[in-house]
């Protein structure tokens, strides 16, 4: 197989695993961290870099499967400068996306 073909594979099973993982998250977060655990190490394996969509379910500072009302917060700043707010419950960590306007 060559690098092209090994790389579409890689992308597909990752978000395969992650789709398991959100729709698993309520029912079991166990199962759930650990199909995301194993979609980041697929992605690593073959060096794949992950659809923004995919990164922003994983925390930065303890790269935890995070989702947004289950084990995140997520606010939307007060200053004059939009932006949104994301705190990993599971580490506490705080990191900030400027809305465009």
């Amino acid at each position: 197989m060559n690098k092209k073909n090994i790389e579409r594979i890689a992308t597909e099973r990752i978000e395969i695993l992650i789709d398991n993982a959100l729709n698993e998250i309520n029912r079991d977060e166990k199962l759930s961290q650990t199909y995301a655990k194993l979609a980041l190490k697929i992605g690593m394996r073959v060096r794949v870099r992950m659809p923004y969509s995919i990164r922003q379910l994983f925390c930065r500072k303890c790269k935890q499967f995070i989702v947004p009302g289950v084990n995140s917060r997520i606010r939307i700043g007060r200053t004059r400068v939009k932006y949104i707010r994301i705190t990993c419950m599971k580490c506490n960590h705080v990191y900030r996306k400027i809305i465009a306007d």
